[in-house]
């Protein structure tokens, strides 16, 4: 018997779905490329192979769970807090906002957001609605898969990258009641904190509950208010982290 309740549920999301432009905000990940500087390299093994005659294709993946555009639930940081199979479908497709500081980063890659940034943005836009997915777009995922360029090191070995401010964090999850932040960088804190080993703002991200997607792709031309996100991801039991699969419809 046909399920009419599903039907009717198809049928309505095709009129708001037709003519909508759907942005893949993933990277393809791959041996080599930008990653954690502690983590391994990915190491790829075809267990059976169409090109050498076996009748399928498979491969075995070793990767570290942190492993291009990911996703990090609040028990990569903190003890007790939610895995990867806890983090409910519902908070997977969320209203999207974009917060824009590409201009900055372009003259000066060790910009951050101002609650300012966040202020312009409802004024132009409204309030920030609870349970939204807040994206930074900063531009520098024009830099993959340029390992060098992602982490723009000075001959100290200092690393120049773009990464959120406390401030901006705080605000969005205490006053704006955000459900998850997403980035183009390696880190949410900005390279010149990572090179001192301090990750206190993705610290504070996952202990209050949220998650995050790092190392998100083509965020440009993405308008700031307006769109939604779909986040996936594998459900490891207990999972600290994975590759995720993520897209905007717009």
């Amino acid at each position: 018997m046909t399920d009419t309740a599903t039907v009717s549920l198809w049928e309505s999301l095709q009129p708001l779905l037709s003519g909508r432009k759907f942005v893949d905000l993933t990277h393809a990940f791959h041996p080599g490329q930008p990653h954690f500087a502690a983590f391994p390299d990915e190491e790829r093994e075809a267990l059976f192979d169409l090109e050498k005659g076996d009748g399928f294709t498979a491969h075995r993946y070793t990767i570290v769970g942190q492993w291009g555009t990911h996703v990090d639930p609040p028990s990569h940081f903190i003890r007790g807090g939610r895995s990867l199979d806890q983090i409910p479908v519902e908070e997977m497709i969320l209203p999207l906002v974009v917060l824009d500081i590409t201009s900055r980063v372009t003259g000066n890659p060790d910009a951050t957001p101002t609650l300012q940034d966040v202020q312009d943005w409802e004024r132009r836009n409204g309030t920030i609605p609870a349970g939204a997915f807040v994206a930074l777009r900063t531009g520098w995922s024009s830099r993959w898969p340029d390992p060098d360029a992602m982490a723009n090191r000075d001959e100290d070995g200092l690393s120049h990258t773009p990464g959120w401010s406390f401030e901006v964090l705080s605000f969005l999850v205490n006053e704006r009641s955000v459900a998850a932040v997403g980035h183009e960088q390696t880190d949410t804190d900005p390279g010149l904190a990572t090179s001192r080993q301090d990750f206190s703002l993705e610290t504070y991200v996952l202990e209050q509950d949220r998650w995050q997607i790092e190392l998100l792709a083509n965020l440009d031309g993405l308008p700031e208010s307006g769109a939604a996100v779909v986040a996936t991801w594998a459900k490891p039991l207990g999972g600290s982290g994975f590759p995720a699969r993520v897209f905007a419809i717009c």
